[in-house]
């Protein structure tokens, strides 16, 4: 008898983001999928997955289970001490990125507990996931948790530095039971440099679930916003972390000779920012705080004629914006930070791409939705961006898992 999917979110506690939505996803193509959320999970996504016929554990199931989460509830505590206790430059950079170190550490013994769970609770399991995997400890997430598996690695941002180095070295057998899905190549030749010796694929982590808007809602969007008809207006997603190019639209915006409605929903966002926003004459700026719910978000991108996506250069890691605008059939506005995201969006007349970090560059661009809102795009969008829908997305895992075991297994 086959055993069920299993899904283990560590961030299924934070509203919003596509992360929640794939995992939702993954859950509604396997119905008896087993998910665990070792940190809790919102309740939306509660009511989602029990309509999907899932199982949903959100505590550690035996005593190995229990200790390793409490270990990382502790490490965390410290990490948070850590931070406000070294924050400020003067003390050294080790010490500086020593509460970093500790978070890796809370985060594959978080990993380690959902394993031992899933141990206990589906020993049979078709395919054992972590979706929102840590950065680093690979090896030792899979020896601790005793159990292979694969892990959604979403971006290389802290790397491990000597003492968890040396722990990782110390879990090296746990390397053969695992393979790292990185959504994208820049992601996969940066984890390849770091973990040469770790296996790794490349597969985009979003899924298409085929729910594109419809016109009833792109007229609620706009009514909703009070965006009278024919007049251009673009959304802004998501909080304002330091990989986003806020400073390339806070430029940008005046320079723009006509009017252009802004609607912007996340958290964080900077209200310093949003208040010159408001003081420019050509900027109608609507704000919905965040997080926000599904039906919130589709009603923000239903609204917007293109939704806007800037990002520092050099950035690779998967934008869920991008895949959510494609996905519910909303033009794009891009700026070019990913060279493997711009070739693929080069041609497409629902894209717009200009030169990272340049203001004049967006503001053509935006200029180029006022004048002529770019064509929406069709229901291919999402496969041409690497996205497959939520059924492929499982069988994939499936056979990958099945590889691995069979890989290990040899070992």
């Amino acid at each position: 008898m086959t055993g069920p999917l299993v899904l283990i979110e560590p961030y299924a506690d934070r509203l919003g983001g596509h992360h929640q939505r794939t995992m939702v996803a993954l859950a509604q193509a396997r119905p008896s999928s087993l998910v665990i959320a070792p940190h809790g999970i919102v309740r939306e996504a509660v009511a989602a997955l029990r309509e999907a016929g899932a199982r949903l554990v959100t505590a550690p199931a035996g005593h190995p289970a229990a200790v390793l989460l409490a270990a990382c509830r502790l490490a965390a505590g410290l990490s948070r001490a850590g931070l406000r206790v070294f924050r400020s430059r003067r003390w050294p950079r080790f010490l500086r990125r020593l509460p970093h170190q500790i978070t890796l550490i809370a985060r594959c013994l978080a990993e380690a507990s959902a394993l031992r769970t899933a141990r206990r609770l589906a020993p049979g399991a078709e395919a054992v996931v972590i979706l929102s995997a840590s950065e680093a400890l690979h090896g030792a997430a899979a020896l601790l948790g005793g159990l292979p598996h694969l892990r959604f690695v979403h971006e290389q941002v802290t790397t491990e530095d000597a003492a968890v180095r040396f722990l990782g070295r110390l879990a090296r057998r746990g390397k053969r039971q695992v393979l790292a899905v990185c959504p994208t190549q820049a992601v996969g030749d940066q984890f390849t440099a770091a973990f040469p010796d770790l296996p790794a694929v490349v597969r985009a982590f979003a899924v298409d679930d085929g729910r594109r808007l419809t016109d009833a809602e792109r007229d609620g969007g706009r009514t909703a916003f009070d965006i009278p008809t024919g007049e251009a207006s673009v959304c802004l997603v998501g909080g304002w972390w330091p990989y986003k190019d806020i400073g390339v639209i806070d430029a940008a915006l005046p320079l723009l000779k006509d009017p252009l409605h802004l609607v912007v929903t996340g958290i964080p966002l900077d209200e310093a920012v949003l208040a010159r926003w408001r003081d420019l004459p050509n900027i109608h700026l609507h704000t919905m705080p965040g997080p926000v719910s599904e039906p919130v978000l589709r009603l923000v991108y239903a609204a917007a004629d293109a939704a806007l996506v800037t990002r520092c250069p050099g950035v690779g890691k998967e934008s869920g914006l991008v895949m959510d605008a494609a996905r519910l059939g909303v033009p794009l506005v891009v700026s070019d930070h990913d060279p493997g995201l711009t070739a693929r969006l080069s041609g497409r007349p629902w894209a717009l791409t200009f030169t990272a970090s340049a203001p004049d560059a967006l503001a053509e661009a935006l200029h180029s939705v006022i004048r002529q809102p770019p064509e929406r795009p069709g229901p291919e969008a999402p496969h041409l961006l690497g996205m497959r829908s939520a059924a492929e997305q499982a069988d994939f895992l499936t056979r990958t898992f099945a590889s691995l075991r069979t890989k290990d297994s040899r070992c």
